[in-house]
């Protein structure tokens, strides 16, 4: 017959198998739940704003991986500067002003929607960036009062500049234009919606669709509209 010290003994170790069990299933329910909601925050904040911590935690790459997005992704958008005429020197100050300008993208992730097919379709709020559009008549009057200093000192007997120089000067004035907008303050436009869809492919690895991707990067900083339209 079993003594009463036994069955505590017993009653204890059942206990404690329930206990380890739950944690345990507890565990597995965290290690392999997906919020796809977190993940397109972690993708968009490791993309454009640097900021990696929950990337690493939902991904499982290293420190160095996640930061490498964000430097791929400065290396795209300076390409088309780096094949220009502009002055090698001044390449890194329109990095780090790139780099800054996508660090205040503004983007709010809503309730993702589960599709009968596994994917996930995330709605994201994006009120785009008006930097270039609100820049772009001071950077015209500020080119073209240079190229008037220009004239009236060849007018004045002046030599004329290389055209390196005012290439240089150019791109100068530009950022100057840029960063004064930059530091006091970024305005944006009116909300606009959009979606992304993401797949779980494995444990710990997601795909977001690369065109939604494309698309919400396009929407993000209003392009300059000169007036030009194509002729058919």
């Amino acid at each position: 017959m079993m003594t009463k010290k036994k069955k505590i003994i017993l009653i204890t170790g059942i206990l404690a198998v329930i206990i380890a069990a739950g944690v345990s299933a507890g565990i597995y329910l965290y290690i392999n739940r997906f919020d796809a909601a977190e993940y397109v925050q972690a993708v968009l904040d490791t993309s454009y704003k640097n900021e990696t911590d929950q990337y690493v935690e939902i991904t499982g790459v290293s420190q160095e991986e996640a930061e490498k997005i964000f430097e791929d992704n400065l290396d795209i958008t300076m390409e088309g500067f780096e094949s220009s005429e502009m002055p090698e020197e001044m390449l890194p100050k329109y990095r780090e002003l790139f780099g800054e300008i996508a660090g205040k993208v503004s983007y709010t992730i809503g309730k993702p929607e589960k599709k009968e097919n596994g994917t996930y379709v995330v709605p994201v709020i994006v009120k785009p960036i008006t930097l270039f559009t609100d820049t772009y008549e001071t950077f015209q009057t500020r080119a073209q009062e240079y190229a008037q200093e220009v004239t009236d000192s060849v007018m004045n007997g002046g030599e004329m500049p290389a055209d390196e120089e005012m290439q240089s000067q150019i791109y100068q004035i530009y950022y100057d234009v840029l960063k004064e907008r930059v530091d006091s303050g970024m305005l944006y436009g009116g909300a606009r919606n959009t979606t992304l869809q993401v797949t779980k492919e494995g444990n710990r690895e997601f795909t977001i669709d690369q065109e939604d991707m494309d698309k919400l990067d396009s929407m993000l900083i209003e392009s300059v509209d000169t007036g030009e339209e194509d002729e058919e």
